[in-house]
């Protein structure tokens, strides 16, 4: 028998902690679990604080806030009760920091909050767009609607992220072994080369002579140049967080030949798909189009919205105010005209989102079906000029043994 520390939330709310003398924590749980506790720890050395440690990295946040807006809104719409579909998706949750983030919300819920407000907790996990619609769906009473549309647009702009990044990832990956193929060429294997052919003493082709100077000033200055390439990244990375770099990036990135337009495209579908969500669940136009604005990127397209939303105040729609901005693909403002026109606000910017979904597909199909063949024909032209230059050098030579 072993004396076991534990922490566990009460229906109340509250952190309990206390000593249980038993022989394994799976029993301890258990006792906890019969007299109404929630257990969050069970172990052998006391916890000295409820911390929750985050996940470092984007990619698995979104990932678990995924999974679990699918589970509550699987639960909802099954009719459990929201604090029992809380505990539930805690214990289905596979990640331990976020099991005892869901723990935290159910704490903060049992405490006399609302679900908006105890999500509203965690605002690194749970945006604004995410936090307002659970309160609109509290107070019209359609929650486990809410959650379901919640689950369908986070699932969405996952798998239009995801196909981004992977369409990316293959010429980067062909950039990266072209460049270390052309820096193992030049530090390695010229180098060698270039001692065997100065014992010949023999007068060197052009070309060679280039390539032999090429490789000693890259031996030589090197280490110089990789420190003000790091340096220069830095800088850069420092000055692109600040608010003018940022839009000085962001505006860019939107000029960049056939990648600007997937770019803005991606971007329009993430607004129309917030704002459909946002609009569908009767959150007001002004504040859809603020809360829609921050989950963009691009902050010289979020940046037109407040322009946007001015007119929206005035009167003029949102339509108008949207083409007027010159931020968006034409398209657009005439689908949300015609949205207008109809009453079916809603519905058209859930189409919106649609077509520009698809529209940033082909775009990216295009911009890698380019850019493939552009790096592989850069790569290998480099590779062979170096190729040439040492066999012109060997040829050279025969002809002197000749």
């Amino acid at each position: 028998m072993n004396n076991f520390h534990f922490k566990a939330v009460a229906s109340d709310g509250q952190l309990r902690t206390g000593t249980i003398h038993a022989e394994t924590e799976r029993w301890v749980a258990q006792e906890l679990r019969r007299q109404g506790l929630t257990p969050v720890y069970v172990g052998s050395e006391p916890k000295k604080s409820f911390e929750l440690k985050l996940p470092s990295f984007s990619g698995a946040r979104r990932r678990d806030v995924l999974f679990f807006t699918q589970e509550l809104s699987t639960l909802l719409n099954a009719g459990v009760p929201v604090d029992r579909a809380l505990t539930i998706a805690s214990e289905l949750t596979e990640r331990p920091a976020f099991r005892l983030l869901v723990l935290d919300i159910l704490r903060v819920l049992k405490g006399g909050k609302s679900l908006a407000d105890s999500l509203a907790t965690h605002p690194e996990f749970f945006s604004d767009l995410f936090v307002n619609m659970v309160r609109a769906g509290e107070a019209s009473g359609s929650l486990a609607t809410v959650f379901e549309r919640l689950s369908e647009f986070e699932r969405t702009r996952d798998d239009l992220r995801s196909y981004i990044v992977t369409s990316m990832a293959y010429p980067s990956l062909l950039i990266l072994v072209g460049t270390a193929s052309i820096l193992v060429l030049m530090n390695f294997v010229v180098p060698r080369f270039a001692s065997v052919f100065e014992q010949s003493r023999i007068a060197m082709p052009l070309p060679t002579k280039i390539l032999l100077e090429s490789s000693k000033f890259l031996q030589t200055y090197g280490w110089m140049i990789l420190t003000a390439l790091v340096g220069g990244a830095l800088a850069m990375y420092t000055y692109v967080r600040t608010l003018p770099g940022r839009l000085w990036w962001d505006t860019l990135r939107l000029r960049i030949p056939l990648l600007g337009d997937a770019l803005r495209k991606a971007e329009t579908a993430r607004f129309a798909r917030a704002m459909g969500t946002l609009v569908s669940n009767s959150v007001p136009l002004v504040q859809s189009i603020a809360i829609a604005g921050a989950t963009l990127n691009n902050r010289r397209i979020s940046g037109t919205l407040n322009a946007v939303a001015l007119g929206v105040k005035r009167g003029e729609g949102i339509a108008t105010p949207l083409k007027r901005a010159g931020q968006f693909p034409p398209l657009a403002a005439h689908l949300l005209a015609v949205g207008e026109e109809t009453g079916r606000l809603d519905s058209m910017f859930i189409r919106m989102a649609d077509i520009y979904e698809a529209d940033t597909r082909a775009a990216i199909r295009r911009f890698t079906s380019l850019f493939e063949p552009l790096v592989i024909l850069v790569m290998g032209l480099i590779v062979g000029v170096l190729i040439l230059s040492m066999l012109l050098a060997i040829v050279s030579m025969n002809d002197v043994a000749v």
